[in-house]
């Protein structure tokens, strides 16, 4: 998968932008999804999908995988293999979107930093004028975290070798799809096995979100420009622990602010730090934890007051680090 960050590392309890919702999966079990993409941003593309779909005991029934025409570069080939020369004679993704669909329809979809695949799932219905059939979602990297299993990190790799399970072609949407059902499965025996509840998220489509741009089902016209309204995120459960320390962990409900361009897009950062328990700080102060920069160096007022104050400062790609392992809160 190209995603490479966790969607809540580390945190428990959690807090995320929609309630999570702890059930039992319907009946119709589950879709395990992996999408290779041509970036991490909002304009960016699905260029192949795998699903394996698995009944309500994890059991595999169906597997299906397609190549997509993202119509522009096809960006990191080192990464996922898909040159243009590959994908020009692909389908588009409204003219993979029905079967696409019909994959999903009615099963709880899973997959391996799922807020990712199903923001960018969600985006390219939305751009085909269609809603994603999907209710609800579980993240692996959740559940393995709630199930405390010993994992070096929330690699899908580091999952894969726990259970046992070959990777064969690793950013492979088919075969990252094939591994992560294979370690769903006993990973969803265990949960059921210790009394502990699947994560279930709630799927909200990017068009329930307030889009700033009218979704058009009409080949190229999607501009990418920014695609959602900032929307209102619910308060920090935990009281802020204090600054971030060097060489420490981040802490649940430590107060984040963001300043200057992110390679990740910015509000899929915010996101998995809100997932995360951290409190997301439009502003700097005294009381703020840390601030996360690219240019710490640069004249924007949250950079400035943070050298004013002493607010601890790192990079984009250090915050992405730190987010994998967030310490739970002192009260919790």
């Amino acid at each position: 998968m190209y995603a490479i960050q966790p969607e809540t590392p580390g945190a428990v309890p959690r807090t995320a932008p929609v309630p999570a919702q702890r059930s039992a999966a319907p009946a119709e079990g589950f879709a395990v999804v992996d999408v290779e993409t041509t970036g991490l941003g909002r304009s960016d593309r699905v260029i192949s999908a795998g699903v394996y779909q698995l009944d309500e005991d994890g059991t595999v029934t169906d597997h299906w995988y397609t190549l997509v025409n993202p119509e522009r570069d096809p960006g990191p080939v080192w990464i996922h293999g898909l040159t243009s020369d590959l994908l020009v004679g692909a389908p588009t993704f409204p003219e993979i979107a029905g079967e696409f669909a019909e994959r999903l329809r009615g099963r709880v979809m899973v997959a391996h930093n799922a807020l990712f695949d199903w923001n960018m799932i969600s985006r390219e219905f939305s751009r085909a004028g269609l809603r994603a059939p999907v209710d609800q979602r579980i993240c692996t990297m959740v559940l393995a975290r709630d199930l405390r299993l010993p994992l070096p990190n929330g690699k899908l790799s580091s999952l894969a070798r726990h259970f046992g399970v070959l990777q064969q072609q690793a950013h492979n949407a088919l075969d990252d799809a094939r591994v992560l059902a294979e370690a769903f499965r006993p990973s969803l025996h265990l949960a059921r096995q210790g009394g502990v509840p699947l994560p279930l998220q709630t799927c909200v489509a990017v068009t329930d979100l307030g889009d700033d741009q009218p979704a058009s089902p009409a080949r190229g016209n999607w501009t990418g420009a920014a695609y959602r309204q900032a929307r209102k995120r619910p308060a920090c459960p935990y009281p802020n622990p204090g600054r971030w320390e060097d060489g420490g962990p981040l802490v649940q409900g430590m107060r984040v602010a963001f300043t200057g361009d992110t390679s990740t897009d910015r509000e899929l950062l915010e996101d998995r730090a809100v997932e995360a328990g951290l409190h997301i700080a439009s502003s700097v102060s005294r009381l703020t934890s840390l601030l996360v920069t690219n240019e710490p160096g640069s004249w924007s007022g949250k950079a400035r007051k943070a050298r004013e104050v002493g607010t601890p400062v790192i990079g984009e790609d250090a915050f992405l680090q730190l987010l994998r392992e967030v310490a739970p809160h002192p009260g919790a």
